[in-house]
């Protein structure tokens, strides 16, 4: 039995498969309404999301199989004071895979520990976002053709920016790969990142203060929000919220081939004027996300095309 809580938990040649898998599903999703038919996914999901979870309940749907599970902390037994190892053993009764999102770090990992069912970091503080990251690799790839050879520029939030972490760690892995850091000092990618997985890889990179001077070398570029739940004072969130806008004016340096990714939800990092820009990927990387968790609902749970075991 395996989990997905860390991006790094499966090869690049898995990763490689597992998107071979989601373009399958996006070309003829039908093919595969019937794979997870009698299967249940568990959905326990202790901090708000609409994305995350309508994804992972829509691509079961579209397998063929149900969902159950609860949207918040509040409407859960960790109200009462239940412990996450608790909960897993409990659903683990009841359902034959799990996502699990959660606000503290290391929280999904603590539940694989005590699983008897497949568990899926859907989120935990801002730690890491697995799906996410697969859902960006998928999006990249098809724009762009390949994982390799690109310039990617991430911007905003890199500091509690989970989905920025397990994005580089993932991209560091493949040849050719050159990142642009864009961020006010305040929140610049941790120290240990960088350590871990630029300096120890030898991947180039350059922080940068400013999008619109580096905007003419990017051949991605996944902006962020400023996220107010993970600032201890609302002084210091109001100040730097609005750092970065991306604007039709300010893409103008752009290259015609570049791709503009978001995780969303957005606030006013983009102006909705830019959502009509041919490069303007980030709703196509939501409809992305529902194939790439049919894909990895497939993987954890062993079953082929025809719903068999692999």
């Amino acid at each position: 039995m395996r989990h997905l809580i860390d991006p790094l938990d499966f090869t690049t040649q898995e990763i490689n498969s597992l998107l071979d898998t989601a373009d399958e599903i996006a070309a003829d999703r039908k093919a595969f309404s019937q794979v997870c038919q009698s299967k249940t996914l568990a959905t326990l999901f202790y901090e708000p999301s609409t994305r995350t979870r309508l994804s992972f309940e829509s691509a079961m749907l579209n397998l063929g199989g149900r969902v159950l599970g609860f949207a918040s902390q509040d409407s859960s037994s960790a109200a009462k004071g239940e412990s996450v190892a608790d909960t897993i053993r409990t659903v683990s009764c009841y359902a034959d895979i799990c996502a699990m999102r959660h606000p503290k770090e290391g929280a999904p990992f603590q539940a694989s520990r005590y699983s008897r069912i497949p568990v899926i970091n859907a989120g935990d503080g801002g730690h890491q976002h697995p799906t996410q990251t697969l859902t960006d690799l998928m999006t990249i790839r098809r724009r762009r053709g390949r994982l390799g050879n690109l310039t990617i520029g991430l911007c905003g939030d890199l500091k509690f920016g989970r989905t920025v972490h397990s994005l580089l760690k993932s991209l560091a892995r493949y040849e050719g790969i050159r990142f642009i850091l864009i961020s006010p000092e305040e929140l610049r990618v941790p120290e240990y990142l960088i350590e871990e997985a630029l300096w120890a890889k030898g991947i180039p990179f350059v922080e940068a203060e400013d999008m619109e001077r580096v905007m003419d070398q990017l051949d991605i570029l996944y902006m962020t929000r400023v996220q107010r739940e993970r600032f201890f004072n609302e002084e210091d969130y109001v100040r730097l919220k609005d750092t970065y806008i991306l604007t039709p004016e300010k893409l103008r340096a752009a290259r015609p081939d570049m791709s503009i990714l978001h995780p969303l939800p957005r606030v006013n990092e983009i102006s909705i004027e830019v959502d009509e820009d041919p490069r303007a990927a980030y709703f196509e990387q939501a409809q992305n996300g529902v194939y790439v968790r049919m894909a990895l609902i497939m993987m954890l749970l062993g079953l082929s095309r025809e719903g068999a075991k692999c």
